[in-house]
């Protein structure tokens, strides 16, 4: 069990470029060290929609092209709050940082937090979607977001999609649907994103399992030899086949 830290300091960052971004993400690792805790990354289509649909009140005003929000849990406000607030005014002498709300309280990291979990809301107040969670190199996170747009709103009709994610452990989230469609086109949406996904050399799946929805997509991005390795494993820990069946691997795909 980890003790609880001894404070906690936030700011919101509107960003000017993808570039920038990953700088910041290397500035925060070098500067920030293990204080470091979060760092999520919005893209202007996610920041639109949580403010103007789902209604959260923006703690930046102005539109940017990316939001970062960084968290810093330390041992002493009296010693790593101005530490903290010393590295973001670095940041901005560097112009890496547009703009910026610099937490003075709790109450201001909640609402950082707000915005970044507000995807919760996505639910009932966009209706029906199909969720994506995709592994990615992390200079390539902006390139997929947008190829991914685009071959969504190819393939799918009036189509929707937002980015977002915790791009520090290549991660990146997104949400898309078809806006007044009595069913969600799962197939076409799902194919677009997760052929988009092999084409930049990521993974289907980051913080989740393969399970019944993924499973036709692994081949995208894992190779026949790495298959074939799975399926031995799990030969030799399951031979009756009865932990979770029917999942990832088929009975008579154990050999």
């Amino acid at each position: 069990m980890q003790p609880k830290p001894g404070c906690v300091n936030a700011a919101l960052c509107g960003m000017e470029s993808y570039a920038d971004v990953v700088a910041l993400l290397g500035a925060a690792r070098r500067g920030l060290g293990p204080m470091l805790s979060a760092f999520e990354v919005m893209w202007d289509d996610y920041w639109h929609e949580v403010t103007e649909t789902v209604g959260v009140r923006a703690p930046l005003a102005g539109r940017h092209a990316l939001y970062v929000l960084i968290e810093a849990q330390g041992l002493s406000e009296a010693v790593d709050g101005p530490r903290f607030q010393s590295w973001i005014e670095s940041q901005f002498e560097a112009g890496l940082i547009g703009d910026a709300a610099v937490s003075q309280s709790m109450g201001d990291v909640a609402a950082f937090w707000a915005m970044r979990d507000a995807c919760s809301e996505f639910g009932s107040r966009l209706g029906p979607h199909v969720a994506f969670d995709v592994g990615l190199p992390v200079a390539r996170m902006d390139d997929f977001a947008k190829a991914c747009k685009a071959r969504v709103a190819e393939r799918v009709p009036n189509a929707f999609s937002v980015y977002y994610g915790h791009i520090g452990d290549g991660n990146l989230h997104l949400v898309a649907l078809s806006r007044g469609a009595s069913g969600q086109p799962m197939g076409l949406i799902s194919a677009a994103v997760y052929e988009t996904v092999r084409d930049f050399d990521g993974t289907i799946s980051a913080e989740h399992g393969i399970g019944l929805l993924k499973k036709s997509y692994l081949g995208h991005t894992r190779s026949p030899q790495e298959l074939a390795l799975m399926r031995r494993l799990k030969a030799a820990m399951d031979p009756q086949g009865i932990l979770n069946p029917g999942k990832v691997f088929d009975m008579e795909d154990k050999a």
